[in-house]
């Protein structure tokens, strides 16, 4: 809610491992990389200052050409949790109730959003500001684009959802939980409910088939990856917005 600083936050972890001492290793380890993350949270903040028009064009410009829709029937189904794409549904459902959800399921819902159902990023990015109470737009942003892969400088992560409901819920409690229409579906099952047609009452069909979306997102975003110009518009890029950390040499 903003009652903490980053700057006080900071400062009081290097006090706890200042008065660690010699010892704890393991705890100091842990202090450094939190604090390494809140050097991370400033840099993202840095990059929206930096260049502010990041909230509505692609951080690399020709990523703008990609032919994203704001197609409502998708838009609908994903905003309310009703895709037929349990991980999916039940993660929106969650962060419509609270305001939160962590990580790894934000990914996965930009992602879907904006590469299995081919929605425009930015009235993902939109809706999803409207949610998170922990919003924050320098992260926001930069993280919207990363998931939707138009950063041009990261790597390209399409999460496929039905994998994420197998490794992220394997007893289906959180899926039974946020989704209490699929309470009678075997746990095997509750990646892909479908497979148990009468038992998922009003719970819709997957709206768009995972495998064949997933391929043809993938084969847009790379393929405009091998055009004329791209890496010389990435490396600008990286030498504006990447980390200035140097990196240790081995020796």
């Amino acid at each position: 809610y903003g009652c903490i600083s980053v700057r006080e936050t900071y400062q009081y972890a290097e006090k706890i491992k200042r008065s660690l001492g010699l010892k704890n290793s393991l705890w100091k380890r842990s202090i450094n990389s939190f604090t390494g993350r809140l050097r991370w949270h400033c840099h993202f903040i840095q990059k929206l200052e930096d260049e502010p028009e990041l909230e509505f064009k692609a951080m690399h410009p020709m990523y703008d050409e990609l032919d994203r829709t704001n197609n409502e029937k998708f838009f609908k189904a994903w905003s309310t949790g009703n895709t037929g794409f349990t991980m999916v549904d039940s993660s929106m459902r969650a962060l419509i109730l609270h305001g939160w959800i962590n990580f790894r399921m934000r990914a996965m819902l930009v992602s879907f959003a904006t590469n299995h159902l081919w929605l425009d990023w930015r009235i993902v990015a939109e809706y999803l500001a409207k949610l998170f109470i922990d919003y924050e737009p320098g992260i926001h942003y930069s993280q919207i684009q990363m998931q939707s892969a138009v950063t041009g400088i990261n790597a390209i992560r399409i999460y496929n959802p039905i994998k994420q409901a197998v490794d992220q819920d394997k007893e289906g409690t959180f899926i039974r939980k946020y989704i209490p229409e699929l309470k009678d579906v075997s746990t095997s099952n509750l990646s892909c409910p479908s497979n148990e047609p009468l038992l998922i009452g009003d719970y819709p069909l997957p709206i768009v088939d995972e495998a064949v979306s997933r391929r043809q997102a993938a084969k847009k975003l790379y393929d405009l990856r091998k055009e004329d110009n791209f890496n010389d518009i990435a490396k600008i890029i990286i030498k504006k917005h990447a980390s200035r950390k140097t990196r240790k040499k081995k020796v």
